[in-house]
């Protein structure tokens, strides 16, 4: 009798007990946090996207490859997003423009006095020539190489439009290029005289991005007008 006394009661205890252990939790679990000395995540986040959205650096214009390192002259000129890899050499008054691409990663690649090579144009050399030539790319001096041209182990004579071991005073023309016929004599004084023209236009260029661009300076200027740190 005693026993089945004691649990009634401690039953009845029990269920007396349990709504106020309800309120009790509920009012644990629903409590507010409390503050953190730490900066939110989404603080560090917005730091990290701002430092992305202001990186105005930029792709790489020269690539050293082992012990070689492009050799770019005092006065030549290579615009910003061309890249010079490996065994390369730009001479003076020489300019690689917007997009082109000179891999020396196999053999060299030499770009002539007053030689130009246009935009996106790609310019490689094998690590040998089944032809028993030089592998090596050489644009001599004075010659122009249209945009969007492929040459890959090959040699232009001086005074030259672009062309596959092309001999001073011929028009070759077709893919593959085929000779056309004998230049006039008119035609031959012209040639140097465009790469003169595109060496002028060269300076424009060359007084902006060398030996650094000076682009960042606006966008210094620009962080600083929206009162974004430096």
């Amino acid at each position: 009798m005693a026993a089945a006394s004691l649990s009634r009661l401690s039953r009845r205890a029990s269920a007396a007990a349990a709504p106020s252990l309800r309120r009790i939790l509920s009012s644990t679990a629903t409590a507010p946090a409390a503050p953190s000395s730490s900066p939110p995540p989404v603080a560090a986040a917005a730091a990290g996207a701002d430092r992305v959205r202001w990186d105005y650096r930029g792709q790489r214009q020269l690539v050293p490859l082992g012990q070689w390192l492009p050799k770019v002259a005092v006065d030549a000129y290579v615009a910003p997003d061309a890249v010079l890899a490996g065994q390369v050499t730009v001479h003076d008054g020489a300019s690689v423009w917007s997009g082109s691409v000179l891999r020396g990663d196999l053999n060299k690649i030499t770009l002539g006095f007053c030689a130009n090579v246009q935009e996106r144009s790609v310019l490689h050399a094998a690590w040998s020539a089944s032809t028993g030539l030089p592998a090596e790319t050489l644009v001599d001096r004075y010659v122009t190489v249209g945009a969007y041209c492929l040459l890959r182990s090959c040699t232009i004579e001086p005074e030259c439009i672009i062309g596959r071991r092309i001999p001073t005073g011929e028009l070759w023309a077709g893919n593959p290029a085929r000779f056309v016929r004998k230049l006039t004599n008119e035609e031959i004084m012209e040639i140097p005289k465009l790469a003169v023209a595109i060496n002028d236009l060269m300076q424009s260029h060359f007084s902006e991005f060398l030996p650094y661009s000076n682009a960042y300076l606006e966008v210094e200027k620009l962080k600083k007008s929206f009162s974004i740190p430096l």
